[in-house]
Formats: structure tokens, sequence, C-alpha cells
């Protein structure tokens, strides 16, 4: 029975040897280098048992007598070999798996402190970025506004795109400028964005005095950050604070080629901590509101200039025009009533407004030229010998001589120059005819025969409304442009100037 038994046990082990070796045939395909030669010996060891296994098969199957210690002590000394080769084997791998954890974990090590640089750069990646899309935001919003500025002289305009595009920027609720007086030296109000109420408008501080005043006289940047702890007493606008409910307060110097123009203040109703790039900006920001100030201010001064210097034009034609009727009391009133007939011919025919002020010198100027013809014969009683008639009639050539030199006077000279050039070519200087005419000297042509006839002269009485209106329907298409002809007696008689010569 226990014959029986160990056979079996045998037959067992030896299946599992053959596994084994199956098994480690394909492990020893993929062993490392350095364990090979281990590992094979190992494999043969399982060749040697299996040998010793079927010896000892058959010895017992057949009952063969055979001294078993011959068999059993090189199988025993092969096993504790092959343990041996196992468990050094086993330590071998251990090591090595240990060697690999070791470098796993210095790996680790190296990958985190990897990582903690990787994430440091890709924070500071992306803080780049960020500032470079604020940057790119800050220079476009200022180039809006660089744009507003060029494109417009309207200080309130440019200074509302400048509070909508720089609000949102900046992260205040909102902003105002003061704009210094240099007469009373104090900064006043003049536009805003973000209040909730009207009383920022009332804002009026002196020069020196307030946060603003301080701002502007010391031309520096002022900083509240608390109102609510103003411990200098710096803002003395209590109102706004109470109203507004506003928290940090900044106040900015406007400065254009060194003079101070005013001041830039934005307020927030809660705490807000600046940095360097929002500074950049606010000053990039308070450059071009100074700017934009600057360039209203001058706009203004050059407006009021050109004002003051047509009206001393105007003025000084028209002191001209009076000394031409000194000269002959009995034209007194004549060129102020042409002028006026002359003026509204002119709108109803269709001439620009912006060219009306051209019409207006002409017609002031229409006998100019009268000031190079003598007295004795300008004032002349009776009629003219063709010698004076002459000379009389040089008055136009007078005239262009006279103010061809005058630049601003040129397109004026339409009307002194050809005001007696006649519809059918037979008029003079140069005889033009039809529409070679200009058209203000032809306007002009029915306003002055108008009142010349409506007046009295010492050569004729002033006619009567019914006779002049015929006269000048006999005039049209030798002496007059028909259609004006048409076109003055159209208009209604008060438009006609009738009323001067009630």
């Amino acid at each position: 029975m226990l014959q029986i038994l160990s056979i079996i046990m045998v037959g067992l082990g030896l299946l599992f040897l053959v596994a084994s070796i199956k098994v480690g045939t394909k492990i020893l395909q993929v062993v490392p280098e350095g364990l090979r030669s281990r590992w094979e010996i190992i494999v043969l060891l399982m060749f040697f048992f299996i040998a010793g296994y079927l010896a000892f098969l058959v010895f017992q199957i057949k009952n063969v007598m055979f001294p078993m210690e011959i068999i059993t002590g090189p199988v025993f000394l092969g096993g504790a070999f092959f343990v041996f080769l196992v468990m050094s084997l086993t330590r071998m791998i251990i090591d090595r798996i240990r060697e690999s954890e070791q470098q796993l974990k210095e790996l680790n090590v190296t990958l985190s402190a990897n990582n903690v640089v990787l994430e440091g750069e890709i924070q500071a990646r992306k803080k780049a970025e960020e500032q470079a899309r604020i940057n790119l935001q800050h220079i476009s919003t200022l180039h809006s506004i660089d744009m507003m500025i060029i494109s417009s002289m309207d200080l309130r305009m440019t200074l509302k795109v400048l509070f909508e595009q720089a609000l949102p920027e900046l992260r205040m609720d909102a902003m105002d400028v003061l704009i210094l007086s240099p007469h009373t030296l104090t900064l006043e109000y003049v536009a805003g964005h973000g209040f909730s109420s009207q009383k920022i408008k009332a804002s009026k501080e002196r020069l020196g005095e307030g946060s603003a005043g301080k701002a502007a006289m010391d031309r520096r940047l002022i900083i509240i950050p608390n109102l609510a702890d103003d411990e200098e007493k710096l803002f003395i606008r209590d109102e706004l604070i109470e109203e507004e409910g506003f928290a940090a307060y900044y106040a900015i110097p406007l400065m254009a080629k060194g003079h101070i123009k005013g001041v830039l203040e934005l307020f927030n109703r809660r705490y807000f901590e600046a940095d360097s790039v929002w500074f950049d900006f606010l000053e990039a920001l308070a450059v071009q509101a100074a700017i934009a100030i600057e360039n209203a201010t001058l706009f203004d001064d050059l407006q009021k200039s050109n004002a003051e210097l047509v009206i001393a034009y105007d003025s000084t034609i028209e002191g001209w025009a009076r000394a031409l009727e000194l000269r002959d009391k009995e034209t007194e009133g004549h060129t102020q009533r042409v002028v006026e007939i002359t003026l509204r011919l002119a709108r109803s025919y269709g001439i620009k407004e912006a060219e009306l002020i051209h019409v207006r010198r002409g017609a002031l100027l229409h006998d100019i030229g009268k000031m190079a013809i003598a007295d004795s014969i300008l004032m002349k009683e009776g009629t003219f010998t063709d010698e004076e008639q002459e000379i009389m009639r040089l008055h136009p050539e007078h005239a262009f001589k006279m103010l061809s030199q005058i630049t601003y006077l040129k397109p004026a000279l339409d009307i002194p120059y050809c005001h007696h050039e006649k519809w059918d070519g037979t008029g003079y200087p140069r005889g033009l005819k039809g529409e070679q005419i200009p058209i203000a000297a032809r306007i002009f042509a029915v306003a002055d025969i108008y009142d010349a006839l409506r007046s009295k002269r010492r050569y004729h009485p002033a006619w009567s409304e019914e006779k002049v209106i015929e006269h000048l329907q006999s005039l049209a298409g030798s002496h007059l442009d028909p259609k004006l002809v048409e076109m003055f007696l159209g208009l209604p008689r008060e438009d006609a100037a009738a009323a001067l010569y009630q």
C-alpha cells in the first residue's frame, strides 16, 4: 500500500516537474542576461529531478532491488542546490526590485520636482499670456482714444469715449475730469461717467485745496485707499461719499507741455489694490486726457481768434464802404440796402451759406474802385463827357487791382469786377455775355439797379415800386439775367426790401 502511494506521489511530482520545465523554458526566453545562467541551471536540475523520479518509479514498479541511497542522495543534493539557486535568484530579483523601486522613487522625486517646475512655468506662461492680453487690450483702448482725439475736437465726446473704454480696464466704478481755470485757479467738473447722482457736477476745488487741488498743485498721484479712514482729510466732498458710497479714490494730474490742465479722478465702491501695470495704464490715460483738453482748448482759442479775425476783416470792409459813402452823401445807405437785397436773392437762388460771406464782402466793396476816381468827376453835377465816362468805367478795374492783392478778398472779386457786365455782352470792363458773367455779379446787378432806381439821386427822383418792376422787366434778357429778374420779382415784397424805401 505504501509502495502504491509513493508511486502516485512521484507520478504527480513528475507532472509538476514537466509543467515547471515548460514554464521555465518560456521564462528563459525573457530572463535578463545577468540571470540567464542561473535560470538555465534550474531548468537542468528539473530535468535531473525527472530522471531521478523516473528511475525511482521503474525500480518501484519492477521491484528491482537497488540501493536507493545512490538515487536519493544526489536527488536530495540537487534539491538543496535547486533551493539554493531559487533563493539566490529570488534574492537577486528582490534586490533588482528594490533597486527599481529606489530608482522609481528617485524618478518620482525628479518627476515631482519637474512637475513643480513645469507647473511654475505653466503658471508663469499663463500669467504672461494674461499680461499680454491685458497689455494688448490696453493698447487697443489707448488706440481707440487716440483716434477719437485725432478725429474730434469735441472734448466732452472724447472724454465720453475715454470713460467708456477705460473704466472696464481700470476696474473702477466711476471717473470724472476736472479742468483747471487759469483765471480763477479753480478745478471745475467738465465730464464724468458711472455716477448714480448729479452731485459730482457741482465739484469745484481751488488749486492746492482738497484731494484734486493737491494732485494738481503738487503734480502727483493722490491715493486714498479707504475714504472712511482718511486721516489727512484730503477728500473734502463728503456728500459724494454719502450719496455714492465710494470707498477708494485716486486723483492724477493732467499735464500737457509742462502745464496743469486738470485732474482725472477715479472712484470705487469697494477696496481696490492696484498693481504696476494698472498704474502704467492710468498714467497713459492721463496723458491722453491732457492732450484732449489741450487740443480742445487750442481749437476753441483758434475758433475764437478766427471769429475775431473775420469780424475785424468785415469791420474793415464795412469801414471802407462807409468811407466811400462819406465821399458821396447822396448814396448814403445804398451799400447796406443793396447788400441786404443781394443776400436775399442769393439765398433764394440756392447759393450755399459758406459762399454768402464772399457775396456779402463783394457787395460791400462793389464801388471800392471809385476811390481811384477824382472827386471832380465822381461828384460832378449833370452828365459826364465821353472822357469822364471812360474814366468812370475804369473803377471795376481799379477794384480788381486793389483787391486781387488781398488773399482773403479774392473770392469776393466777382461783384466789384463784374457788376457792370451785361447779359447781352455790351457791358464793361470785359464785355462778358450771359452765363460768362459770375452768378454773384448777375445777382448784384439786379439788386443794384433796383436800389438805384428806388432811391433819390441828384440826377433823378426815387421811382415807384411799380415803375421799377416794369423797368427791370424791360432789362431782362439785355442788361439783366432774365431768370434772376423773374426770381427777384417772385420774392415777397418784404424779402425784396421794399420796406426800406417806405
